[in-house]
């Protein structure tokens, strides 16, 4: 006899699958910030979703690629002593990028169209599902209209873009792993716990959200190694050149050395936030989730701290954008401790409830 949509073990399987394609997703934004810090993301200057899963075969393809990434500013502008083993290098990063987004893709589809055949989709999840499914292909449109900044007349992707990327990328973190948190309390049956402290989820995503933009503005900008000490810039509180730009506000989005001021300051708030909100979830019980949220802020404040004091090397950055990861991860499951599992609101819209009786 086949399992109900809403049978705890198909609900728990269903958890599984989406924290797989979530833990896909976490490799993805890391290779995602290697393939940044090594100036890999322009290397492939064509998009071809579908004939573009087989990197070259040849080394007639190779030399295909390389002509034609050298018709574009990079390698013009930057590039221009680079030989063919070089470029395969940088290749093969943003070829490794873009592939685990195909698989991603495919590990999410594959698995919900047979759900839906199956008529064995969790009740209440089908929107939400759909909406992670659109949400994979807009990601995807987005890198490719990021890349295409940096392929008319600059030598870099636009660092705006950029953040978009980035935060799109971290949203489908956040659904796959919200939905899939979900689908466990609807398996084990735990829903509705009233009095834990929510106040705090706010300012914490609020905090956070704004410093993963300014951290994508920092990686854009190159804007990491301009000032290696701490707490000073420069040996000055408010370094030089910090309101260069007119109007006042374009600081904050283009100028260097505010990106880099905002960023290091923000780290601090958002600590402070993190920490206090370990605390209130430890006197309310949740240990675990406590401890792993102060030890995850903590450990990236450290990251981004002496990544900043050897000037931004390629592994220290890397670490502190896998530190990032990691402290959206807690969040999550923090945040979606504190809701109870999920609101107990029975009117509740789908995207916020994905339940049995949905």
């Amino acid at each position: 006899m086949p399992l109900a949509p809403d049978s705890p073990s198909r609900l728990a399987r269903s958890s599984a699958w989406l924290l797989g394609v979530a833990a896909l997703v976490v490799v993805m934004i890391v290779v995602g910030g290697l393939t940044r810090l090594t100036q890999s993301g322009l290397s492939m200057v064509r998009w071809e979703p579908v004939s573009g899963v087989l990197p070259p075969l040849s080394e007639d393809s190779w030399q295909a690629e390389f002509d034609a990434y050298k018709a574009h500013p990079e390698y013009r502008l930057v590039n221009r002593d680079m030989d063919l083993s070089e470029f395969k290098a940088i290749f093969l990063w943003e070829y490794v990028h873009r592939l685990l987004g195909r698989i991603i893709g495919l590990a999410l589809v594959v698995p919900f169209v047979w759900l839906l055949w199956r008529r064995a989709v969790p009740p209440g999840c089908a929107g939400r599902l759909a909406g992670l499914v659109l949400l994979v292909g807009v990601q995807g449109l987005i890198g490719w209209w990021m890349v295409t900044s940096g392929l008319v007349d600059r030598p870099d992707v636009a660092h705006e873009r950029l953040a978009i990327h980035l935060l799109a990328a971290m949203l489908l973190l956040v659904g796959l792993l919200w939905t899939a948190l979900d689908l466990r309390a609807d398996a084990a049956g735990r829903w509705a716990v009233e009095d834990r402290p929510t106040r705090w989820i706010g300012p914490f995503w609020t905090l956070l959200v704004v410093q993963l933009i300014m951290g994508a503005f920092v990686a854009g900008l190159d804007a990491g190694a301009l000032f290696t000490t701490w707490p000073r810039m420069a040996g000055r509180w408010r370094p030089p050149g910090l309101t260069a730009l007119h109007p006042w506000w374009s600081n904050l989005v283009d100028n260097p050395v505010t990106v880099q001021f905002v960023h290091r300051w923000l780290a601090v708030a958002v600590a402070a936030v993190a920490v206090g909100a370990a605390v209130v979830l430890h006197r309310a019980g949740a240990r675990v989730v406590a401890w792993a949220l102060g030890a995850s802020v903590l450990l990236q404040f450290g990251l981004g701290l002496i990544t900043l004091l050897n000037a931004a090397p390629v592994p220290l950055a890397a670490l502190h954008q896998a530190g990032a990861v990691l402290l959206v991860v807690v969040g999550v499951f923090a945040s979606h401790w504190a809701r109870g599992g999920a609101p107990p609101d029975p009117g509740a819209t789908a995207w916020r409830r994905c339940r049995p009786d949905g």
